[in-house]
């Protein structure tokens, strides 16, 4: 049963205040129960069970941090239908759509098991001594990646499950070796407090300190800006818009000891719709471009928002195509009555923009928080003219972008900021063209595609879902995928370390059987 508190450590904790409760958006109807502001007293003490779960967490064996990882899948799966029930209720979003999410987020946790077992993340590796090397001997070296320390996350409007309570962000930090304090969002606090529950009781069920995890509740800024200050914090993760993510950005560098901020922010994620693709397919690739466009009522970060084309034939059939599906497609619940306004305001000023005209329209809309599709197009030289076309309309609208041949692609792309995705429809005859742009597309995005559409993001060891900023505040990293967990290790050098007192992954005998870097040379001796 839901009850409407944080979960701090092993306790459950009654907030302050008025406190607020979830919404169904597609009735605007309130949901029990209601939650209360986690307190400055609730936050210290979440931050203060982290730290002193901390030391004794980071040097957890690969089995046993594994092992936890797995329980937490399971647990969150043995929540059953109650889950799913609740997110539909809270986010609008269609039954197939969350078990898929639910799905990926345990997913996601068993991946992180197995990347600790595997354990290549450490990356330890041995600068064996060479006490007679002249003209001066060299120390004996060893080297692994360590814990960063406790992480701060912040769950996402748009995935109430993988990107939120137990998503990437958390599962990539505690495959770390780092507790973690989930705030929730607002949007969606019953499906958190499930979740949060079940990763209570895999704590428990592991042994672990209770620090381990803890799950706060509050639904203004002051709860994160107060977590994000807390010395005992050492870095953060966060999915959400720009104006967000920024604001936890500047507080962190604020601090007397700054600490790094992970933010996935705003992308519009460009597809260039090369010649010869329009020519072939130019009228299944607009069935599948509104496919990609209008999924989950367009909220998501990898939306397909900035098509590229030259005029012809194929373009024409392309517009065709997608003007036939888009105005057939209903409109869509969406997650919260702020996301449907903001994108019902940026609809409205592109609408409104004389430079640009708009190609189609979704079904009028006849529900509340409903958004209603759009495709609009402008030319090049308008595009390049104004920067507010460039902005992020989160939800189901794209902006067509007419050009004339490669060079205006090319100069187009120069002058976008950075994103999480680019994406290519070519044929082999494209390839010289393609050719030209590719160090430009590699400049600008953090996964580039090819004849797939960006809105499927897998979880897995080569992805990528990071990008140059403003996509996210550090463009070195990736939040979804294997190498997540890399933002929050930090390396530490042993130099002449006696063999008692060295941490296993740099003993000799590779207790863990770990693949090391030994003189340079890849091993597992």
């Amino acid at each position: 049963m839901l009850t409407g508190e944080s979960l701090i450590g092993a306790a459950a904790v009654r907030g302050e205040g008025k406190g607020f409760r979830g919404v169904n958006p597609a009735t605007g109807k309130e949901l029990d129960p209601q939650y209360g502001e986690a307190s400055a007293a609730d936050i210290d003490r979440a931050c203060a069970l982290a730290f002193a779960a901390f030391d004794r967490y980071r040097e957890t064996s690969p089995e046993s941090r594994a092992a936890f990882l797995e329980a937490a899948a399971t647990a969150i799966t043995d929540i059953g239908d109650e889950l799913i029930e609740r997110a539909m209720a809270e986010s609008g979003l269609p039954r197939p759509r969350l078990e898929g999410e639910r799905a990926r987020t345990v997913g996601q946790l068993r991946l992180f098991a197995a990347v600790v077992r595997e354990g290549s993340y450490l990356d330890a590796r041995i600068d064996r001594a060479m006490p007679d090397r002249k003209p001066l001997p060299r120390s004996d070296l060893r080297l692994r990646q360590i814990a960063v320390g406790p992480v701060a996350v912040f769950g996402a409007s748009n995935f109430p499950l993988a990107f939120s309570v137990a998503g990437g962000d958390t599962a990539s930090a505690l495959a770390a070796g780092c507790p973690v304090v989930v705030k929730a969002h607002p949007a969606h606090p019953g499906t958190s407090e499930l979740v949060g529950r079940a990763m209570q009781s895999a704590v428990r069920a592991s042994g672990l300190p209770e620090g381990v995890f803890s799950l706060l509740f509050g639904a203004g800024n002051e709860l994160g800006s107060t977590l994000v200050s807390d010395p005992r914090i050492a870095a953060v993760g966060f999915t959400g818009s720009r104006r967000g993510g920024m604001a936890l950005v500047r507080i962190a560098a604020a601090r007397p000891e700054p600490i790094p901020v992970y933010a996935e922010m705003s992308s519009i994620n460009p597809v260039l719709l090369m010649p010869g693709a329009l020519a072939k397919r130019g009228e299944q690739m607009g069935k599948g471009f509104v496919g990609s466009l209008t999924m989950g009522a367009g909220q998501f970060c990898t939306n397909p928002g900035l098509p590229l084309a030259r005029d012809g034939a194929g373009l024409d059939a392309f517009l065709a195509s997608a003007a036939e599906a888009l105005s057939a497609g209903a409109p869509t619940t969406m997650l919260t009555p702020g996301i449907f306004a903001a994108y019902q305001g940026g609809v409205d000023r592109l609408a409104a923009n004389p430079k640009v005209r708009t190609v189609v329209q979704g079904q009028v809309a006849s529900g509340a928080n409903q958004g209603r599709s759009v495709l609009f197009e402008t030319d090049v030289e308008s595009f390049v003219a104004d920067e507010h076309l460039r902005d992020e309309v989160f939800g189901a609208s794209s902006l067509l972008v007419r050009c004339r041949d490669t060079g205006d692609m090319r100069a187009l792309l120069e002058d976008l900021e950075g994103q999480l995705t680019i994406t290519l429809w070519m044929e082999e005859e494209d390839t010289d063209d393609v050719r030209q742009l590719l160090p430009v597309l590699e400049r600008k995005a953090g996964r580039l595609l090819v004849n797939g559409w960006p809105t499927g993001v897998e979880v897995s060891h080569a992805m990528v879902h990071g990008g140059p900023f403003p996509a996210t505040s550090d463009g070195r990293t990736t939040s979804v995928g294997a190498l997540a967990i890399r933002r929050f290790l930090r390396p530490v050098c042993y130099q002449d370390f006696p063999a008692a007192l060295l941490p296993e992954a740099v003993q000799d005998g590779n207790p863990f059987g770990l693949w090391r870097q030994i003189d340079g040379k890849l091993g597992r001796e």
